[in-house]
């Protein structure tokens, strides 16, 4: 059961993240914690001599401004939707906010965040990739193009067999219970997969707890896995996508690219990630 939730508040313009969460609680009567971040001045390491005093505190209140903003935008929406919440304001690093939301998250049954728009100057990367790797618990990205609350009319999961997808199902049942239609989605065409013949014993598993879930098997010969599977939530009309995150190591995803860090470049519904 869904009964305590987090959010992170980033304040930004395209902050669909908020709205998402609030309809997220209001669906499983849980409460909801908005998490606001005012950040420690920036100080090049390349200015000798030091900044001036005043610059560094105008920093600080422009930073405090920011987070207040986002605090009252997402209290007047909670309260409007009648949801249970409350909010707290952390002072943290650009850098250290990451594992700071981390560990926050550990305390709660879900996290939610927002996608980064490209051209974003928040740390929104760090902060999904300290809720998937320091809280141990789900954590539901929101692509910034959003416009609905939680929607799951058609729910699709990305299996390929590994811990992460299979921890991402288990942390989902309670999603997938409320769905409308629900897909077990393998793609063909990875090299050295032996996952493909699991997937009608994962609608098995997913029958025992009452859900029906329709197995798709779609091929990726020439495309990488994230296009094909991107393109076949877009024509089928998924409104929520569940898949494991990082299966390799982040500096190996970092470098050699990786489905998790495609998916959250080029993701265009809410998708549940677990690690």
């Amino acid at each position: 059961m869904l009964k305590d939730i987090v959010v992170h508040l980033s304040g930004d313009e395209q902050d669909m993240a908020t709205k998402y969460a609030i309809s997220a609680a209001h669906t499983f009567g849980a409460h909801l914690t908005g998490i606001a971040f005012v950040y420690e001045p920036v100080i090049p390491a390349t200015i000798m001599g030091g900044i001036p005093t005043e610059i560094i505190e105008s920093q600080r209140a422009d930073s405090l401004k920011h987070a207040e903003n986002a605090v009252a935008a997402f209290t007047a929406l909670a309260s409007g939707a009648g949801v249970s919440f409350d909010t707290r304001t952390v002072d943290a690093s650009l850098a250290g906010a990451s594992e700071v939301f981390g560990q926050i998250s550990r305390r709660f049954d879900l996290s939610i965040v927002g996608q980064a728009t490209r051209d974003s100057t928040s740390p929104a990367d760090l902060i999904i990739e300290g809720a998937m790797f320091q809280s141990g618990r789900p954590v539901i990205v929101v692509p910034f193009i959003q416009t609905e609350g939680l929607k799951l009319d058609r729910v699709a999961i990305g299996w390929d067999g590994s811990r992460q997808a299979a921890r991402a199902i288990a942390d989902s049942i309670p999603f997938l219970q409320r769905a409308g239609h629900v897909e077990i989605v393998v793609v063909f065409g990875e090299r050295g997969k032996t996952y493909q013949t699991q997937g009608a014993v994962m609608t098995e598993h997913l029958l025992r707890h009452g859900i029906n879930a329709e197995l798709k098997r779609i091929t990726a010969p020439k495309v990488d896995v994230q296009s094909t599977l991107l393109s076949y939530v877009s024509d089928s009309g998924i409104d929520f996508l569940v898949m494991g995150a990082y299966g390799h190591s982040r500096l190996r995803e970092l470098i050699l690219g990786g489905v998790t860090r495609s998916m959250l470049s080029s993701m265009t519904v809410p998708v549940l990630m677990a690690h």
